[in-house]
């Protein structure tokens, strides 16, 4: 259990247009939301870019992105533009790294043979570069000769994993400043997920690292209808306990569920077809201030 209130955040789900994001930011730095996170789904809108305009039309916002798949990027261009932002908007960002849905990455020709390997080597070498350090490796994918920042971070920089299986999970544990724990993951089944990210911190000898945890939100008078089709556009059990829904003391109500499991920052998953806008004041003005 965490001993602090957790951070409250929204996905600003890809499915949006693009150019309805600088609003939205806007509209969530305004209303005092803790966190604005976005994804990298192939082929609907890239993380970086995506993060950029979300930081350059926010005050204090911070922006997660989650996440980028380490596939399509090489480790360098990856630090590089971790760093651009993490200098630019210093504390604000949040960046995610994770393996990728297998079946795009073969469709752009990414796909690798052992993804943990791929992963352990990507992590490696970019948590090294963002410490300013000079890297020389040459693994199963990753091959750097001589590598270093010019502009490294200024402060150190949250370099989260996003993990389903236990081996993820540890070596989230183990390399990672967290973890990005996916949508339809119930209570019980993120005890068990930071049980194995806890054995990740133990062999790195570190103290507990963030757990962030999506999770399904509808609100409004057709909150139920559009959770159910949540429920059948993600092919989850309406029996499981993976969602809230309702007024905003009933919400925050619900988030205490997963806080006790061990989340400390969650980040509320919209319906596809919600009013975004909308959904990121009532979030930022009306339910923040009853989980704080």
């Amino acid at each position: 259990m965490t001993d602090q209130a957790p951070r409250l955040g929204c996905v600003f789900l890809p499915q949006n247009p693009p150019e309805r994001l600088a609003a939205t930011a806007r509209i969530a730095d305004d209303a005092g939301l803790d966190e604005l996170w976005v994804w990298e789904d192939c082929f609907l809108a890239g993380g970086i870019s995506a993060a950029a305009i979300a930081l350059s039309n926010s005050r204090r916002l911070t922006v997660g992105i989650g996440v980028a798949p380490v596939p399509m990027r090489n480790p360098a261009l990856t630090a590089m533009e971790i760093a651009t932002l993490t200098r630019a908007f210093p504390g604000r960002v949040r960046v995610g790294l994770g393996h990728g849905v297998q079946d795009w990455m073969a469709q752009i020709g990414a796909r690798v043979d052992s993804p943990m390997t791929l992963l352990r080597e990507h992590l490696t070498c970019v948590g090294a570069l963002l410490r300013g350090e000079t890297v020389t490796f040459d693994g199963r994918y990753v091959q750097l000769r001589d590598v270093a920042l010019d502009w490294p971070p200024t402060l150190d920089t949250e370099l989260l994993v996003a993990a389903v299986g236990p081996k993820t999970l540890r070596l989230s544990g183990e390399l990672g400043t967290g973890t990005v724990i996916t949508q339809g993951t119930s209570p019980a089944d993120l005890r068990a997920a930071v049980a194995h990210v806890r054995e990740g911190n133990a062999l790195r000898g570190r103290g507990p690292s963030s757990i962030v945890t999506y999770l399904l939100c509808a609100t409004g008078p057709n909150a139920a209808s559009q959770m159910a089709a949540e429920y059948q556009r993600w092919d989850l059990d309406e029996a499981n306990d993976v969602s809230v829904q309702g007024t905003a003391e009933e919400i925050a109500n619900g988030l205490a569920r997963w806080t006790a499991a061990g989340a400390d920052t969650l980040v509320l998953q919209p319906p596809v077809d919600a009013d975004i806008e909308a959904f990121v004041a009532f979030v930022g003005r009306e339910l923040t201030p009853l989980v704080n």
